[in-house]
């Protein structure tokens, strides 16, 4: 589609884009909100069917690695299929799996749904990111994923702060999953009724399906001109997202680092607890109040982006102009956002002592999500700007490996925190962020040699600034 027909995503108004985005991003908040709601009623859930503290984290633990599963199907059928069927029928399962929750009798039903309703929550996961990409240029698209980014993170610390007090209060746990019901319910209606398709090969279809019954017979749109094998498609749908991991070390850098990212944003839901709870004597209700400063935190970050981050990358692109701005430009936030992240594990650790303010160690969060978000809006920003067309299968790649850590990191988290104490046990999370701190540099300055190599992101001679300006782009 060219760049001013109707038909095509990009020329959407402006505001009906924004409101895509912002639907895109409640549907990532919806899933990531889930993945952490148990946090709240662990004690409830306990007594309700006499597990250990080991299987109550498995039951967040084993939603975080539906997504391990999850990716693998709905990011490349999003790109065979489309973005909007994908998203019906994952919601329509994802919404039952939670009244099964709600429903549960016995340790293994509970376990069996919230692992089901971890694959179908993976949807967004892999998908709501290749949304922006369908819909946004590059001038714009870094401040829809700065919008964007705001949700994988503000859900997991909103979960334990909402199922807390509903716990507090004396609320049933049971009714924690009917309120994921309900939001899961209301999703479904925001998708069926206000989100079109945005992936434009599917768009291409449709028009040369509705040309053929015109009576056009001659139209016939790529996507339709390619027939596969079984084997062959189900090679290319679950297959492709591991065969580009494998092929591309940026993407193997990029995943490892926000793999570690993600694995200790869901570490923290049980260090939480040892440090507030026991430490500061904190109830379920206040415990899941000291996950605030992480949105807030976030959305500083955001603000910052869109203030500072984002103009610079403007100014780049009017100095590359014509030519695309090369996608290493869009690691600099990474690469402040690297040492910010490292030294909040040394602050958080070493004012974690019960005679200390729990104020100092809360404060905490606020530059460690600072530096979450923008690690990932520039990370996720390159992965998209670089892997354009395949971007779907490189974020469901990333995804599946990050969800691995997501999903393992609380299952050692109490153990770790109660063999080292909460002080030694930030400090190791502290240097393994350190030792990760070079990746956004790295990919930086050696990006352009490592993308004319590949065969998923291929460019040829990195564009130059205008010779009059040129000093001012290398600044930028």
């Amino acid at each position: 589609m060219g760049p001013e027909d109707p038909d095509n995503p990009k020329t959407w108004s402006r505001l009906y884009r924004w409101y895509i985005t912002m639907a895109s991003a409640l549907l990532l908040l919806n899933a990531t909100f889930a993945s952490s709601a148990p946090e709240g009623i662990v004690t409830q859930l306990i007594e309700e069917f006499g597990f250990g503290t080991e299987v109550a984290t498995l039951t967040i633990a084993i939603f975080i690695a539906g997504y391990c599963v999850g990716p693998l199907m709905w990011g490349p059928l999003s790109e065979e299929y489309g973005r909007k069927p994908i998203f019906i029928f994952s919601f329509i399962f994802y919404t039952g799996f939670q009244v099964g929750c709600a429903l549960s009798q016995n340790t293994a039903s509970i376990i069996i749904f919230r692992l089901l309703s971890g694959i179908f929550a993976a949807a967004p996961l892999a998908n709501s990111g290749a949304v922006i990409a369908d819909i946004w240029d590059a001038d714009t698209r870094g401040k829809a994923m700065a919008m964007f980014s705001l949700a994988p993170f503000a859900g997991p610390s909103i979960g334990p702060t909402v199922s807390g007090f509903m716990s507090v209060a004396g609320v049933s746990w049971r009714w924690v999953f009917w309120l994921l019901t309900m939001f899961a319910g209301a999703c479904i209606a925001i998708i069926v009724f206000t989100i079109p398709e945005t992936y434009t090969p599917i768009l291409l279809v449709r028009r040369a399906e509705k040309l053929r019954k015109s009576g056009e017979s001659r139209y016939w749109a790529p996507m339709e001109r390619r027939k596969l094998a079984i084997g062959q498609h189900i090679k290319t749908v679950v297959g492709r997202p591991f065969v580009i991991l494998a092929r591309e070390p940026m993407l193997i850098a990029i995943t490892v680092y926000m793999s570690f990212v993600y694995g200790v944003i869901y570490l923290l839901f049980e260090a939480y607890p040892i440090v507030f709870g026991r430490g500061h004597g904190f109830n379920s209700g206040f415990v899941g109040l000291t996950f605030l400063p992480i949105p807030i935190g976030g959305a500083i970050g955001v603000l910052v982006y869109l203030l500072y981050f984002n103009p610079r990358y403007e100014a780049a692109m009017a100095k590359y102009a014509p030519a695309p701005v090369p996608p290493e430009y869009r690691m600099e936030p990474a690469i402040y956002a690297a040492p910010i992240y490292a030294l909040s594990f040394f602050w958080f650790g070493w004012t974690s002592y019960p005679h200390i303010s729990y104020w100092a160690p809360l404060a905490a969060g606020i530059p460690m999500s600072i530096g979450i978000v923008w690690i990932f809006l520039g990370l996720l920003n390159y992965t998209i700007d670089a892997y354009l067309f395949v971007a779907a299968s490189a974020l469901s790649a990333a995804t599946v490996v990050r969800s691995i850590f997501g999903a393992v990191f609380p299952l050692f988290a109490t153990q770790m925190y109660d063999a080292m104490n909460p002080r030694w046990a930030s400090t190791l999370l502290g240097c393994v962020a350190l030792l990760l701190m070079p990746i956004p540099l790295v990919l930086r300055r050696y990006g352009p040699h490592l993308r004319r190599k590949s065969k998923y992101a291929p460019t040829g001679k990195p564009p130059a600034p205008k010779e009059s300006e040129k000093k001012g782009a290398d600044a930028a």
